[in-house]
C-alpha cells in the first residue's frame, strides 16, 4: 500500500486544447461541463466528450459538495496549450458559444447548482442565466451598479437540483444524485453606498433589505449572517442581522501603488474567513471568525498571491511567478509546491475554485493498476475438509485489500482539478490538478 503522506495532493493535467473565441477572463465548472467568460463578452460552454474506444474511457473525479472538497480552474487569458497525451483521453469540446448582449467583458461567473442558475457579472450588471443551457431567465431584470457580489457560501454547497443530478447520472459521471433543495439562496449586491440583500429562487429574484455602506468595495464573501467585505484599504465584517460593522485588518501595511494589491477573502468554514495582508516583504494570512476573533495560526507567502482557493484541508495559492503553493489549513505548513507551468509571455493567470466538482479525464488510475495473484481453495478435495465460510472470508479479505489499494490510488490521483488558460497566439496549457 502507498503511504498517503508520500503522495502529493495535486498534479497538473490538461483539459482543453485551445480557446480562440477571445481572451479568457473567468471560468467555472460543474459535472461534465466547463463555462468560460471572455473579455469580448463571449460565453463558452464546453462538455466532456467520451471516446468511443472502451480502452480510453477512464475514471472521472467526483467531489460531493458537502465534503468541503473543491476542484479548481487555473486560467491564463486566451488559449490553452495542448499536452501530447490529451488526444488519447476523453476531451472537453465546445458545445455552444454566445455573446452577452452588452458585448462587454465577463467579469465573474457564479454557478448555483441547487437552483440550476448561473450568476453573470458583466459591465457592473448582474444577469441571471439557466444552468446548464446558459439561457437568460425570462422576466428577470438585471441588477445595476454592482461593485461586488457575494452569494451565501453555505447555500452554494447545497446539493444540485434534481434536473442537474439526473443529467449527471445519465452521463455516468457519478455525481451526487440526492434530490437537490429548492429553497431560495441569499446573496448580497454591494453597490456604491449600500449593501442590497436579495433572495433568488428558481422563479424570481426578490429584494429583501438594504444596509448603508461606504463606496469603494472591491471584494466580498458571505457566510450565513456574516459578510466580510474589503475596500482597497481595509477588511471589514458586517453582521447582516444587526447591521453592525467593524474593521478587521489592513489590506496592505505599507504604501503601494494603487491597484497593485487586491484583497483576498476566503470562506474557510461557516462563519470563518481567511484574510490576506501585504507587509512589504511578505504576505500574512489570518484566520478570523465572523465576530472578528482570530483563530488557528498564521500563514505566510514570499509574495502577494494572485489567487487563493480552499480545498479543505488544503489552501492553494497561485503566486505571481506562476508557482502554486499548497498549505495545510490545520497545521499552516507547506504541503506541496508545484513548479510554474509554461504560460508563455504576457497575460495574467488566475485560479478559481469549483465548489461542486467536475469530471476530469485521467490515465493515472489505469497506469497504477496491476495484476495481483489471488489464491483459490476448493473445499472437499484431496481429503481436505475446509470450512467454506472461512475460505470465502479469506478470499473476500484479499479482494477487499486489492480494491482498497486501487481506490486509494484512484482517490489520490483524481480528486481535484485546475485549468490553465494562456495569453499566447499558440495553443495553451490547461492543466488540471487531481488528487
Amino acid at each position: 500500500m502507498i503511504n498517503s503522506l508520500e503522495v502529493p495532493p495535486y498534479l497538473l493535467q490538461p483539459l482543453i486544447p485551445r480557446i480562440i473565441a477571445g481572451t479568457v477572463t473567468c471560468a467555472q465548472a460543474f459535472g461534465s461541463e466547463i463555462y468560460v467568460g471572455c473579455s469580448n463578452g463571449e460565453l463558452l460552454r464546453y462538455a466532456l466528450q467520451p471516446d468511443a474506444d472502451p480502452t480510453k474511457i477512464l475514471s472521472f473525479s467526483c467531489i460531493p459538495p458537502l465534503d468541503y472538497s473543491h476542484l479548481f480552474l487555473l486560467f491564463h487569458n486566451s488559449s490553452l496549450r495542448h499536452h501530447a497525451n490529451l488526444a488519447q483521453l476523453d476531451a472537453y469540446a465546445l458545445l455552444s458559444q454566445q455573446s452577452h448582449p452588452s458585448g462587454k467583458q465577463i467579469d465573474e461567473l457564479i454557478l448555483v447548482p441547487c437552483i440550476a442558475r448561473v450568476l453573470i457579472l458583466c459591465d457592473r450588471q448582474l444577469h441571471i442565466y439557466t444552468l446548464p443551457s446558459l439561457d437568460l431567465v425570462p422576466n428577470t431584470k438585471p441588477v445595476r451598479n454592482v461593485e461586488a457580489l457575494a452569494v451565501d457560501h453555505n447555500h452554494l454547497q447545497r446539493p444540485a437540483a434534481t434536473s442537474l443530478t439526473a443529467r449527471a447520472t445519465s452521463t455516468s459521471t457519478n455525481f451526487p444524485t440526492e434530490r437537490g433543495k429548492i429553497d431560495a439562496i441569499d446573496l448580497c449586491v454591494i453597490k456604491r453606498s449600500t449593501i442590497a440583500m436579495y433572495s433568488l429562487g428558481e422563479e424570481k429574484l426578490s429584494f429583501t433589505r438594504e444596509i448603508p455602506f461606504r463606496s469603494g468595495s472591491l471584494r466580498a464573501q458571505r457566510s450565513g449572517r456574516h459578510l466580510c467585505i474589503a475596500t482597497a484599504d481595509v477588511y471589514s465584517v458586517i453582521d447582516l442581522v444587526t447591521a453592525q460593522m467593524f474593521e478587521l485588518l489592513p489590506v496592505t501595511q505599507v504604501e503601494v501603488t494603487a491597484g497593485t494589491i487586491k484583497p483576498h477573502i476566503v470562506v474557510i468554514s461557516p462563519s470563518e474567513f481567511l484574510l490576506l495582508s501585504w507587509t512589504g516583504g511578505s504576505t500574512l494570512g489570518l484566520f478570523v471568525t465572523g465576530d472578528g476573533d482570530p483563530v488557528r495560526g498564521t500563514l505566510e507567502w514570499p509574495a502577494y498571491p494572485v489567487s487563493v482557493c480552499l480545498d479543505y484541508p488544503y489552501l492553494t495559492t497561485l503566486l505571481p511567478n506562476g508557482t502554486i503553493e499548497v498549505h495545510s489549513v490545520e497545521t499552516q505548513t507547506i504541503t506541496q509546491v508545484i513548479p510554474a507551468p509554461d504560460f508563455g509571455e504576457g497575460g495574467k493567470p488566475g485560479l478559481v475554485s469549483c465548489l461542486a466538482g467536475y469530471a476530469a479525464p485521467s490515465s493515472e488510475c489505469r497506469d497504477k493498476m496491476r495484476k495481483v495473484k489471488v489464491g483459490l481453495v476448493r473445499s472437499g478435495e484431496v481429503g481436505l475438509k475446509v470450512d467454506d465460510d472461512k475460505v470465502h472470508e479469506s478470499q473476500n479479505e484479499k479482494m477487499e485489500e486489492v480494491e482498497e489499494e486501487k481506490d486509494a490510488d484512484s482517490v489520490r490521483t483524481k480528486k481535484r482539478t485546475r485549468i490553465v488558460f494562456e495569453d499566447n497566439d499558440d495553443s495553451t496549457d490547461v492543466p488540471s490538478v487531481s488528487i
